[in-house]
This record gives C-alpha cells, structure tokens and sequence, in this order.
C-alpha cells in the first residue's frame, strides 16, 4: 500500500456520487442488505435503521447537498412510531437514534433531534437490569421465549447514546449505566487474547453469569470477526467518554487479536476460528466497523503506539476500496461487496450490508478529518 492517501479523497468522491444516484431510488426508506444488487428494505422498526441516514449525514456534513438532509431527517421522523412501540425496541435504540437524532442535534443543533434523542436514550436506559449489570438485549423474539437474562458484544456501541446524554443534560445517571455496562463487558465478553462471546446470559433474578453462546459467530468459543470489531470500536469509545484506560487497553488486546488474524488483503473472514469443512466468508462490514475502532485507538495513545493503529485500520480501509468496492458497479446499489450477516442462520451472506456501507464510509471521513463524530 502507498503511503500517500490520494485514494482517500478518491474514494470519497467516488462514495458521493454513487450514493447520489442510489438515494434517488433508496429515497428515505431503511436499505438492510443488497441482494441481486438491489438494497432490500426493512421496516422503521429494524436494528439497521439508522446507518442509511447515518451515511447520509456524514456526506452532508461535507457536502452541503440540501437533498441528502431532507431525507435524513423524513426517516428521523418515520422513527417517531417506533419510539412508542415498546414491543419492538430493544439495546439497537443506540444504534438507531445516535445515527438520526444525535447525529442531526450536532450538525445541525435542531431540539426535536435533541428531544428525540433523549427519549432515546431513557428507555434505553430503562433496559438495565441492576442485579446482572447489563444492557438487556432483545424482547422476546417468539411467543414462550425468555431472554431476559441476554447481553450481547453489540451493545457497547449503544452505550455512546447514554454518555452524550448525561452531557447533554448534565445527568450523570444515564453514563451511570454504560458504565455498568462496560465493566460487564470487561469482565464477562473481552477473553483473555482479545477475542470476544457475542451472548451471555445470566440469570436476570440473580445477576448470576449462566452460559456463553455463539450467536452469530460459529461456536460459543470461536472468533466471531464483527463481534471483535463491535468490542475494538465499542471499549474504544468508553474509553473516549470516560478516561478509563481499562477500556483503552481492552480495546487495544481485541484490536491486537484482529490485525493478528487479517488474510493477506488486511479484511476479515467472518469468523477466525472455522473448522475444516466451513466456508471462509469475507465480511466486510467487520472490517470496516474495526478500521474505525483503529483510528480512535490512534488518537487515544502515545505517538510511539499510534501509528500500529492508524496503519491498520488504513489498510484495512484501503483494501475495502481497491478490492471489495462496486463504484463502477451500474447493477449494484451496495458501496462494498462481501458482507456476512448472520452465516449460522443462513441470512445475508456474502453480500453488500449497509453498516458495512456505513463504517466505510465513517472510516473515510475520520481520515479526511470531517469533524466530531456522531458517537
């Protein structure tokens, strides 16, 4: 890889003129996964709602363009039915609403994004259970189902919401919890060698840790890619919020095992620890999400350290450009190929994903320097 970032600048050029064609059919719907080139959509109340205008803010924030603004902020306000229906919300409220209302409260200053936000980040917090010190995850997803007791690595990226709101309101009860929420990350997701579980559950009467399981990596003890990811970007961002250098160094161990376990192009196979026999997926979304956890590692330590970090993650970024990009793509609406979604249950594999979409190009507009992140 050269030294030189020209490709930055390339890419995002390239990154705004493809999106610039494909809202004009995404317009302010909630794209998932392509499939046969086309972003299928899902529902408002989906845990993906908030990359697609998420995305679209960071290129405005650049840009200025008046048409990307106005459907960012139609799918904020189509999120206003979701916020009232408690059976659908779960820990993705992060996910959600920092990239909509957050994102438009600090670019923008608007106070219904703000208002937003906060009722956002409230019931997010209402999911704390005190006695196992976890985020709960998910409501149940079919009738009889119990999993009360479920946490899952994700949730360290929702934890931002409640920081920004304890600065926002001058609270600290809501950075409280992500606290809590942290400290059981550190103790019960983050291994020893930096790799991570996805779910854990406890008993939600008790607090008492139960069993780990695979979830969306391939056994409970394997080496989940986007989960290490969620776990480099997430500690990362706790340690940003707080100076707790506990999370900087969990961050750090996650990222070592990550860089240490990239193929030669520097982007991750969906899971690192695959038996004989498994398909070696790429998924793109991982690495990704993991670049930008790389480049806030970097601005975090030493300048002796910092360079190992922010080298990684530009080649990893680099790689998504020159060897998973579709930017001359006429039938693909997804910006980078080869995503894995969910590859136990069957579901998006080896396709364009919009988070994926999303940390490219989060990835690319940290290394232009455009701005405060939304996080």
């Amino acid at each position: 890889m050269s030294t030189s970032l020209d490709w930055v600048q390339e890419a995002w050029d390239k990154t705004v003129h493809k999106v610039a064609k494909t809202s004009q059919r995404i317009g302010d719907r909630f794209p998932h996964a392509s499939v046969k080139g086309e972003y299928q959509l899902e529902p408002a109340s989906w845990w993906t709602a908030g990359f697609w205008p998420g995305l679209l803010w960071l290129l405005y924030r650049d840009t200025q363009d008046e048409q990307l603004k106005l459907l960012a902020e139609s799918c904020e306000v189509q999120l206003d039915q979701v916020i009232a229906d408690y059976y659908r919300l779960d820990h993705d409220i992060g996910f959600m609403w920092t990239l909509t209302s957050v994102a438009r409260y600090k670019l923008l200053g608007a106070e219904d994004s703000k208002r937003r936000g906060l009722l956002a980040a409230n019931l997010l917090a209402a999911r704390f259970n005190v006695q196992g010190n976890y985020i709960r995850a998910w409501n149940p997803w079919r009738e009889g189902e119990d999993n009360a007791g479920w946490a899952i690595i994700d949730c360290m990226m929702n934890l931002p919401l409640l920081h920004w709101a304890s600065r926002t309101t001058g609270d600290p009860r809501y950075s409280h919890i992500a606290v809590r929420h942290a400290d059981m990350a550190l103790e019960h997701f983050i291994r020893p060698d930096g790799s991570v579980n996805h779910i854990v559950v406890f008993d939600p009467h008790t607090g008492e840790k139960l069993e780990v399981k695979g979830g969306q990596g391939f056994a409970p003890d394997s080496g989940w890619s986007r989960g290490t990811a969620w776990a480099i970007y997430g500690m990362a961002l706790s340690h940003l919020h707080t100076g707790d250098e506990r999370y900087l160094d969990a961050a750090k161990r996650a990222a070592h095992f990550f860089i240490a376990n990239l193929p030669e192009d520097h982007v991750p196979h969906w899971d690192f620890r695959l038996p004989e026999g498994i398909t070696a997926y790429r998924d793109t979304s991982a690495g990704a999400c993991a670049a930008c956890g790389l480049l806030l590692i970097a601005e975090q330590v030493s300048c002796q350290e910092s360079s190992l970090y922010r080298q990684a993650g530009e080649r990893i970024l680099h790689s998504l450009y020159t060897n998973y990009g579709a930017w001359d793509s006429e039938t693909e609406e997804g910006l980078i190929l080869h995503g894995t979604s969910h590859y136990p249950e069957g579901k998006n594999v080896d396709v364009p994903l919009i988070y994926g979409d999303y940390y490219f190009v989060e990835g690319l507009s940290r290394l232009l320097g455009h701005g405060e992140m939304f996080w």
